[in-house]
């Protein structure tokens, strides 16, 4: 293997409110936009492209850079993935920053990238099962298992190599098998570049219906559909069906975002009440930036007092705090798992 390496900055984004798949509030990649062949994936910018050879970006002084940043907000995400990680260990250098000042990590790495080296106060391992190589990816799931880390997996969906349903299956009983805490969905956005590369390195011809499905459809109907059958995989599997952040289990502002982002983007999805979907989602953004904590104003009052918050978002988050679940979160949980062999 011939890794072409440059300098790099290290690319620091911030949210203030928490946005799927990674749910982050501060997101770090110390390599820059990699290129790998024939298909590599931007976790940051949610983007797949394609390239003719091998080569990385790399930040030399990650943490020199990371002390220089004023403001951090966990959870952080950290960008790991691909092979870079496995010759640079810039990643790992982030993490262990990470877990020094206290902030809560989900740490990407991909099949053909590598895992830390131990495991981490407060930080979740999100294992990207791309390439979609099921017995390369068992072999990081027991490494995962053996190392003692919180750790789970995500399926970028793109067709039509992580599609196709007998390899889903198998993966979600692999993980299952190997302890991951959740088996969920990575939504990219696929640029032109790698529909060839797709197209290339699994020789279609254009003929094949898959081929003009590829390059002249909509595919967010497919990839939808497979982020749908995915949930149902893993809930079957007792495992939770979207990337868990760490510290999931605190009461915290920023996880009841989460719990209502995460609802109403599924909404959206499914187009089921567009209308209060759009409401949640507003909601989601005044709890994430509220200055009070949530439990002391259930303490002292309702929530119906904080502004902003439409009466379905009170209610999700009243039962939420009292009992760690909610019913109409459960409903739409339940109507969004559907597996696309049952019909």
């Amino acid at each position: 293997m011939i890794l072409y390496r440059k300098a790099a900055p290290l690319r620091i984004r911030r949210s203030l409110a928490p946005e799927a798949p990674f749910w982050s509030a501060t997101a770090i990649a110390p390599y820059g936009t990699r290129r790998a062949t024939p298909v590599a994936i931007d976790y940051l910018a949610l983007r797949a492209s394609g390239a003719e050879k091998l080569e990385v970006g790399v930040c030399d002084h990650v943490r020199d850079e990371l002390e220089r940043v004023r403001w951090f907000a966990g959870p952080v995400l950290i960008d790991a993935a691909e092979s870079a990680e496995t010759v640079f260990r810039r990643g790992e250098e982030a993490l262990t920053f990470c877990e020094e000042q206290g902030l809560a990590a989900l740490h990407v790495v991909s099949t053909r990238g590598s895992l830390p080296q131990r495991a981490y106060r407060d930080a979740m391992v999100v294992i990207a099962a791309w390439p979609l190589d099921v017995a390369q990816l068992a072999g990081l799931f027991e490494d995962a298992n053996a190392r003692g880390l919180q750790w789970g997996v995500a399926v970028p969906v793109l067709f039509p190599l992580s599609t196709e349903l007998a390899p889903l299956a198998e993966l979600a009983d692999r993980a299952r098998e190997c302890g991951a805490a959740f088996l969920g969905a990575i939504g990219v956005d696929i640029e032109p570049t790698a529909k060839q590369a797709l197209a290339q390195s699994i020789g279609l011809e254009v003929e094949d219906d898959r081929y003009a499905m590829l390059f002249h459809a909509t595919l967010e109907p497919v990839h939808v559909a497979t982020e749908r059958h995915l949930a149902a995989l893993a809930h079957e599997r007792g495992l939770a069906d979207f990337i868990v952040p760490p510290r999931w289990e605190e009461r915290s502002n920023w996880n009841a975002a989460v719990l209502l982002t995460r609802t109403a983007s599924r909404m959206i999805a499914m187009e089921l009440d567009l209308d209060l979907a759009g409401t949640i989602s507003r909601s989601a953004r005044a709890v994430a930036e509220l200055d009070k904590t949530l439990t002391r104003v259930a303490e002292s009052a309702s929530l119906a007092i904080i502004g902003g918050l439409d009466e379905t978002s009170v209610d999700v988050l009243t039962e939420w705090l009292a009992t760690g679940s909610a019913s109409f979160v459960e409903y739409v949980d339940e109507q969004w798992r559907s597996r696309r062999d049952a019909y």
